[in-house]
Formats: structure tokens, sequence, C-alpha cells
């Protein structure tokens, strides 16, 4: 059992990537749409690019969602409206017509005769307004056009009249007036005129309920194929563009093929060939990281980092497709490779962008420009987004990455259109607030920050400023190491710059390196002001141990401080395993008959294991040693460079730095001239 804990403790870095990698890849494969995949790729406006297409199968045309749109419009323009008649409301005018018209009495004013007649008139009149209709007012702006045709419910019947004979306000005044026009008694006519305008009410409503009824039922009724093709049957020939017709018979092809693929029986297949390419990628990704960026890859928090990196934007990506994929191109997924930089390097933060892309390639519509429109962004955002901590860069930068969306979008849209009548205007809306989301990058590095302890260059540049506390007590308790730092920091920055390494990065490590050196100041040269030596009176084995501490007291220092891991690498790396020389030669030079072991006046390493620390390293032993030279003469600074670098080189310093020669050539000239520059010397020309 022992044994069995004792190997899995031996190898738990190892498990632990194992069990990351298992949980990363069952993540985005449950995030996938859980649909079969059309075996062939198009779109409109390309070449087919395969052999000839038969029909599989007798399968349907499927009408497109436009084609669809138009016909549900259609019908809705088209429906007749339907209005109801109402015989209640008739019935109770006539009733209470009756009853009014009871009530008139014989008198001076009114003669039995006239009364018979106005019976009769009114009754006639109520009859000829109730025969065609009478329209409520709300209801006569429902029709434009007077002369349409309409349906009128009368109970169980429906027949077909022109809007325009139904009666409104006006035509029913003007019809009881006419009525009224043979009664030549002044008061019997404005008494009948009064009374049937007062009984007589509107009867004929639009009924909108059965309207939309019958509308609903005839788009339930529309038909979303317009054909068939039978099994066999020619679809495409090689070489054919894809358009018209041949494009809306893909589609069908593709839909019918998708849904008889996507079975239950079929169901545990294809999980498994979801699983294996998710599981692909992530494994060239830790493949990627083993054999470049080995330093990442035992790192487990950083592994963890870059995986998280790749679920977010997969789910990000996902949900949207889920939701709306109309809102594609609305998901910044730059901000992927913008993160990545920022924490690492440019190489990892394109290659593992590269992978999610293809990812999602294969669920997105449209792969293919899917795919080619977030590589070239990509592409462009990694040669673009350099300094993060200046607003400007990152505005340009973002600036840059949408217009190149929008550009090859357009690119796109006209190679399948042929023109620009067809371009969805939408999608450069959408461009415009992915590029403004990925300004979102900087909040996002910000809490990567604090969640995961990594440290990007905004970080870096606060760390530089000489105004922090642990710079100034360094300032205060160690000036001649301050004044070195400073010196270091701009000769390793200048030759980052020149061989493209991260120059902030490595200035910020110069500017601490030497932080241990506070401790004890007055044992180091460069603060020795008075002109005593304290090492005079120590022997050489305790100076060299003094000297060799302020790594290790540096280190301490800075994690008191809670410097990155980053920065305290350059601390620990910066002298490597090299000796206190001096003091190992006056140790030998005391007991020329002992043998001194060389591994006592020795530094613990480890080695540099960055071209950035590899470059502090020669800095800053090239700076101190520059202040060693009694007459600093352009050949002697030359000559002192050229030694320091060989016999680093000899003991191996730069072994796991992923340093060139060439570049170690280049840190070589640019450390002479600023040397040269510092020392106001010009180049000896021969006479």
């Amino acid at each position: 059992m022992s044994n069995i804990v004792n190997k899995l403790y031996q190898n738990n870095t190892i498990i632990y990537k194992v069990i990351l990698f298992v949980l990363a890849t069952v993540a985005i494969v449950y995030l996938f749409p859980k649909g079969g995949q059309f075996k062939y790729d198009f779109s409109n406006g390309q070449l087919w690019k395969y052999d000839n297409l038969y029909a599989p199968f007798d399968f349907a045309i499927q009408k497109t969602e436009e084609e669809i749109i138009i016909e549900k419009k259609k019908i809705e323009v088209s429906t007749k409206l339907y209005f109801q008649y109402n015989f209640d409301i008739v019935s109770d005018v006539k009733a209470n017509y009756q009853r009014r018209v009871s009530s008139f009495k014989v008198s001076d004013s009114l003669s039995a005769q006239e009364i018979n007649t106005l019976k009769l008139i009114g009754a006639n009149t109520i009859d000829r307004v109730y025969s065609k209709g009478f329209l409520e007012v709300i209801s006569q702006d429902r029709v434009s056009n007077k002369n349409e045709i309409i349906a009128l419910r009368k109970d169980n019947e429906v027949e077909d009249v022109v809007f325009k004979t139904l009666l409104t306000s006006k035509d029913v005044l003007r019809l009881i007036n006419e009525s009224l026009k043979v009664i030549d008694n002044k008061y019997s006519s404005e008494l009948m005129l009064d009374l049937l305008s007062e009984i007589i009410r509107p009867n004929v409503t639009y009924d909108n309920d059965f309207t939309e009824k019958i509308i609903k039922n005839e788009i339930n009724n529309i038909s979303y194929t317009k054909g068939k093709v039978s099994s066999g049957e020619l679809i495409i020939l090689k070489g054919d563009i894809v358009e018209g017709k041949k494009l809306a018979i893909l589609n069908s092809l593709k839909s019918e093929s998708e849904s008889q693929v996507w079975t239950d029986s079929n169901y545990n297949w294809i999980i498994l060939g979801y699983s294996i390419l998710v599981a692909l990628a992530l494994l060239m990704l830790l493949l990627f990281l083993k054999k470049y960026r080995v330093e990442i890859f035992e790192n487990n928090n950083k592994v963890t980092f870059i995986f998280f990196n790749v679920f977010s934007m997969i789910f990000l990506q996902t949900m949207v497709i889920k939701y709306n994929s109309d809102y594609l191109y609305v998901v910044p997924l730059s901000v992927l490779p913008i993160v990545l930089k920022a924490f690492f390097d440019a190489r990892l933060g394109l290659f593992t962008h590269v992978l999610t892309v293809l990812l999602l390639g294969y669920i997105v519509p449209d792969s293919f420009e899917f795919i080619y429109l977030h590589i070239i962004a990509g592409i462009v955002t990694i040669l673009t987004v350099s300094e993060l901590y200046k607003r400007a860069s990152l505005f340009i930068s973002v600036a840059q990455i949408t217009l190149i969306y929008m550009l090859t979008y357009f690119a796109f849209s006209i190679i399948k259109e042929g023109n620009i009548s067809q371009i969805k205007w939408t999608y450069f809306v959408m461009f415009a607030a992915n590029g403004l989301l990925s300004f979102l990058s900087i909040i996002i590095i910000y809490m990567y920050e604090k969640v995961f302890g990594l440290v990007s260059d905004v970080t870096l540049l606060e760390l530089s400023n000489t105004n922090s506390k642990l710079l100034r007590e360094l300032n205060e308790k160690a000036p001649g190491t301050f004044q070195h730092s400073m010196q270091v920091a701009n000769l390793a920055e200048a030759a980052a710059n020149e061989i493209e390494a991260n120059s902030m990065l490595v200035r910020t490590g110069a500017l601490y390196h030497d932080i241990g050196k506070m401790l004890n100041p007055m044992y180091f040269t460069e603060n020795q002001s008075t002109g005593v030596n304290p090492h005079n009176d120590l022997s050489p084995v305790d100076s060299s141990k003094i000297i060799t501490d302020h790594v290790i007291k540096g280190v301490e220092l800075a994690k008191k401080y809670n410097l990155p891991d980053r920065i305290i690498d350059f601390i620990r790396t910066h002298h490597g395993t090299s000796s206190t020389y001096y003091f190992y030669m006056k140790e030998k030079e005391q007991n020329p008959d002992t043998k001194v072991d060389i591994k006592r006046f020795k530094y613990k390493g480890p080695i540099p294991f960055s071209k950035e620390t590899a470059i502090l390293m020669i800095c800053d032993a090239a700076e101190a040693a520059s202040k060693s030279l009694k007459k600093p003469t352009a050949q002697a600074i030359n000559d002192l460079i050229d030694k320091i670098v060989n016999k680093q080189m000899a003991d191996d310093q730069f072994l796991n730095s992923d340093i060139t020669f060439r570049e170690i050539q280049t840190i070589k000239k640019v450390v002479k001239n600023k040397l040269m520059n510092i020392y106001h010397l010009r180049v000896e020309y021969p006479e």
C-alpha cells in the first residue's frame, strides 16, 4: 500500500494533468451540439469540389427560411378580413323602435294618419340600414381600400361583401334624411329624425380573433417542401457553382442526412467521434507545452490556466450558437491570444488560439469561413498586441483586429453573392461589438493575476516603478547596489529588444535581482564609500558565504514582499552555479597545502532557464566587472565582455535557457556599445 502511495505522490503532476485532460475533454464534448455532421462542406457561391453527387435516398426539397417568411407574409396580406354581423342589436333596435313609436299620441301637431305614416317610414328605414349593416367607428379604419372584399359573418353563414357597402354613421344619417323627405310636416320629420338617430346602433364589428384564427390555420397548412429528389438522381456535378436550386437541394440533403445519422443507435459512436477530435486537439496542446514550453508544462497551475481559457472560449461560443447563431461573431475570441500572450508568449498564444478555433469550426455554420476569419484575426492579434500597459497601443490593435474581421467577411460575401447587394450589414455591427468586448481583456488579465498568481506586462510596469516600497528601501540601504541594478536594467532591456525577448520582464527582473544585498550592504564593493572593506577581517570561506547568500536572502525578501515567481526567477538564476572566484583563489593562497573544494565557493543556482534570465546573467556580470577596469578603453571593454561570456558558456550556464549563439553574440555587441557610451568612449581607429 505504501508503495502505491509513494508512486502516486511521485507522479502527482502527471496524474493531475491526466485528470485535467479527461475533465476538459468531457466538458467540451458535453457543450457540443448533439447532432450528426454532413460529410460535405459547401456554401453559397462556392465551387463543388467533390465528385458528382447523386441522391443516396429519396428526400423532399425543403423551402428556405426566407421563402417560408415570404409565404407567411403573403397569407397575412391576402387573407380576407372577417367582420361580425350582430342580429341581437338589430332585434333590440326594432323592439325599442316599436316601443317608442307606440307612445306617439294624436295631437294638434300630429294626426293619426301621420303617426301611421311615421311608423311605416321609420320601420322601413331601419330595415334599409340593417339590410346592409351598420359599421362601428373603430372598425372603419381596418381596411385601406374601400373596394376590398371582406367576409361578413352572420351567425353560421359567411358572405363576401364589398367593404364600402357597409354603412358608416354619415351614410346612416344621409339615408334617414332621404327617407324623411316625403314628410311635409316639419314637426313630424324632426321627431322621427331624433328618434331614429338615437336608437339605431352599429351592428357590424371587426372580428380580430376569428381573422387571426383563419390566418393561423392557413400558416399551419403551409407546405415546407417544394419538390422531391428521387434516389440516384443527379444533384450536382463536380466544378458546378453551389447556388439557387442546387443550394436548396444540398441543404435539404444535409438536413435529412444529419437527422438520419443522429439516432439512438448511433449516439455512442458519434459521442466517441467528438471525444477523439477534442482529445487530439488537447493532446497536441500538451505535447506542444512539453516540447517547447517545458517550464509551463511542469507547472500545473499554468497548464490549468491555459485549459481553463480554452474551455471558457468554447463555452461562450457554444452558448451563443445554442441561443442564436446569428450572433456568432459577437464572441471576442481574440481575447484568448491577447491573454496568453500577456502571460506567456506569442507562439503559445497563437497555437492555442488555432486549436480552439479548429474545435469550434466543427460545430459552427459556415465552418471554413469561421476558421479562416478567426485564424487571420488571431494572427493579427499576435502581431499587433504588444504593450498592453499602453492604452493607445491596445486601442490601435483592437481597431486593426476589427478592421480585419470586416474586410475578411466583406471578401467572403462578395465571393458568395457576386455583388454587395446581399451583404448583411448587421455583421459589421457585430464585429464592432466584438472589438469593444476585446477591451475586457484588461479586466480579465487583472482577475487572472489574482486568481492564478501570474504576471502580465501591466504588473511588470507597476513593479518597475522605482518609487515602489522595496526599491526605495534598496536605494536607501544600498545606494550603490541600486545604481548597479539601474545600469543592469538598462543594459538588459536594450539587449532584450535586440533579440526580441520580453524587455519589460527582463528590466523588472534586473531592478530586483540584487535586493538581497541590502541586508548586508557594506560587504559589497559598490556600497563601500568609506574605503573600509569588512572582508579583510573574514576568512575567504566566510566572505564567500556572505556574497553567495545574497541570492537566498533576496528570494526570501522577494517572497516577503509578494513579488511574482517570474521576478523571483531572476534573483535565483542571475549567478547560476558560478563561483566567487576571487575568494576561491584567496583560500588557495592561504592554504597551499590543502585541497580546496570549489563547491564551497559556488552559488546554489539554478542556472538560467529562459532568454530573459540569461540576458540578466550576462549584463549583471558585465556591468559589475566593467567597474574594475582602471582604463576602460574600447579594447579593454571588448576583451572583458568576451572573457566573461566565454567563461559563462564554458561553465554551461546557458544550457537550459533556449538561447542561440547568434543571440549571445548580439547581446555581447549591445552590452559593449552601451558600456562604451557609459564611459564616454569612442571607437579607436587605427592610424
